[in-house]
């Protein structure tokens, strides 16, 4: 358990698209009301991590091209999630907020959870996996606290017009270097 514990807390630390969305509603909404959002990424990752680690390992080790078109989907809604943050104006009236939707999708084409479900989750029935999705859930938990909790602290700074703008590019070439490196892992194993 503690090797799963700090392999799941390794993978949860690196940054991606969900933990830069994470920390951008932690600097939108501050860490209580961005604190709901934990529940979008559970879900995201669950979603994916439970039929994987049950029923799909077989699937992508007989069929590699399912986890090549995962990769590129994944790029294609990163690389879309880029776009909208580079242009959005913060200040703006009806400027995209990060919400519930937006984390579940993007946990959901995240390819942590593949990693998870394919190389991390021991497989098996799924009364079996209960206790290791019990203390993943723990984890998530803790580690998105902590990407809302440094979002928010950037918050409390204050800053410009011009700082906002500045958190919200800053989180859009974040993304944006996330999709080209999954997009060029899809294009390399095609190559």
């Amino acid at each position: 358990m503690l090797t799963f514990c700090l392999s799941i807390l390794l993978l949860l630390a690196t940054p991606g698209p969900t933990n830069t969305l994470m920390a951008l509603a932690g600097y939108q909404h501050g860490w209580k009301r961005a604190a709901p959002l934990i529940s979008a990424e559970l879900a995201g990752y669950l979603l994916i991590i439970i039929p994987v680690s049950t029923l799909a390992a077989p699937l992508f080790e007989e069929w590699p091209v399912l986890a090549l078109w995962a990769k590129l989907a994944a790029g294609a809604w990163v690389f879309f999630l880029a776009v909208k943050l580079w242009t959005v104006q913060p200040d703006a009236a009806g400027a995209r907020q990060i919400d519930w939707q937006s984390v579940f999708v993007t946990t959901c084409l995240n390819p942590k959870a593949l990693i998870i479900g394919l190389v991390i989750m021991p497989r098996g029935a799924l009364a079996s996996l209960l206790p290791w999705l019990l203390m993943f859930a723990l984890l998530v938990f803790g580690a998105a606290s902590v990407w809302i909790l440094g979002g928010s602290l950037l918050q409390h700074r204050g800053g410009s017009l011009r700082t906002h703008i500045l958190i919200h590019r800053i989180a859009a070439i974040g993304l944006l270097l996330f999709a080209t490196l999954l997009a060029g892992a899809g294009l390399k194993a095609v190559a």
